[in-house]
């Protein structure tokens, strides 16, 4: 039995297809799906989620939003994603480079400034990883 999985993001459907197993990186913590899950709301965080489809791992940087199971069916709605195979590689380590430096450079009294500084080191680095394969 597998996993009919769609992960949906504002401007395009970036994976709808069966797999059978997801990765899903929760506001919780990493969170396995199998056929035959039960039913789960859950929030996501800004990370990688990898779909293990005919045998093979497929890393997608996620950008924060929701996953909903549901008999087999995995829907997950999401902020903005991009499947690691589309992620130039020196682009994302250079993005998360740059993410760090501006973040060392925030000043820690300026807090509005520290939140939107860590959030894009966590977009860069979901991208980064996702653009590795996730080693």
């Amino acid at each position: 039995m597998a996993l009919t999985v769609r992960v949906i993001a504002p401007d395009k459907t970036v994976w709808d297809s069966e797999a059978e197993e997801v990765i899903l990186p929760s506001t919780t913590g990493q969170l396995g799906i199998l056929a035959g899950h039960a039913p789960l709301m859950t929030a996501l965080d800004i990370g990688v989620m990898r779909v293990r489809s005919d045998k093979t791992w497929v890393p997608i940087a996620l950008m924060g939003g929701f996953a909903e199971v549901d008999t087999n069916e995995v829907t997950i709605l999401v902020n903005g994603a991009e499947r690691g195979e589309n992620i130039d590689l020196n682009t994302a380590r250079t993005a998360f480079e740059e993410a760090e430096a501006r973040l060392s450079q925030v000043k820690d009294d300026d807090k509005q400034a520290v939140i939107q500084a860590r959030q894009a080191v966590k977009r860069a680095r979901a991208k980064l990883q996702a653009a590795e394969g996730i080693k």
